[in-house]
């Protein structure tokens, strides 16, 4: 069988230039013989973690929404990408709302010690983090970062490789930088091509 992945947008803007990095980044996989199913986050239907922590004795969330589907996908997914724009120096806030539903995953591994993902399944996973931010300042993407390494720490999915572009309140349309849409394309088809030579021992 093909690997896995799942592609988060955490932009609304579907015709957008996060969104655009995306596309590219779905074909480099796909190319790569991944199957991949793309998620525009900000889409979905489900409410923020309440912090009932049902999910301390629970392998799900008490919450019955669009999230719960996901806890069995992030289980069987070999790969992740997620594109999402820089909001307030950080990820976007329905994105970091969908992260943080996933204290089902904090609880199982942190708490209960008991990760749902086998370290022989772990040890192929990959995420690739792709990101776009207005100011052209230094540390434009180190609060997203921190997010999505804390996230692939949670989810058992390693943080493996980023695609990041700031100053694009000056550049407007990525779509002007060839480079950075062939970035997307190559790290993604790289990241599955490794995943797929893992998987097939």
């Amino acid at each position: 069988m093909p690997p896995k992945i799942i592609a988060l947008l955490g932009s609304p803007r579907v015709g957008g230039n996060t969104a655009h990095l995306l596309e590219q980044a779905i074909l480099g996989a796909t190319e790569a013989g991944c199957d991949v199913e793309k998620v525009v986050v900000p889409f979905l239907k489900f409410r923020p973690c309440m912090e009932i922590f049902h999910c301390v004795d629970h392998d799900t969330c008490k919450i019955q929404d669009d999230m719960i589907p996901f806890y069995d996908k992030f289980r069987e997914m070999d790969g992740l990408i997620v594109a999402a724009p820089v909001m307030t120096m950080g990820i976007p806030g329905a994105l970091k709302s969908f992260m943080d539903r996933f204290q089902v995953y904090y609880m199982a591994k942190y708490e209960r010690h008991q990760s749902f993902i086998p370290k022989e399944h772990r040890d192929i996973r990959k995420t690739l983090f792709i990101s776009i931010g207005g100011m052209n300042v230094p540390n434009d993407f180190e609060g997203s970062k921190l997010t999505m390494h804390a996230f692939c720490d949670i989810i058992d999915c390693p943080y493996w490789g980023e695609v990041l572009r700031n100053d694009m309140d000056t550049i407007k349309d990525i779509t002007t930088r060839p480079e950075v849409m062939q970035a997307a394309y190559d790290r993604a088809f790289e990241m599955g091509t490794l995943i797929k030579k893992a998987l097939e021992g």
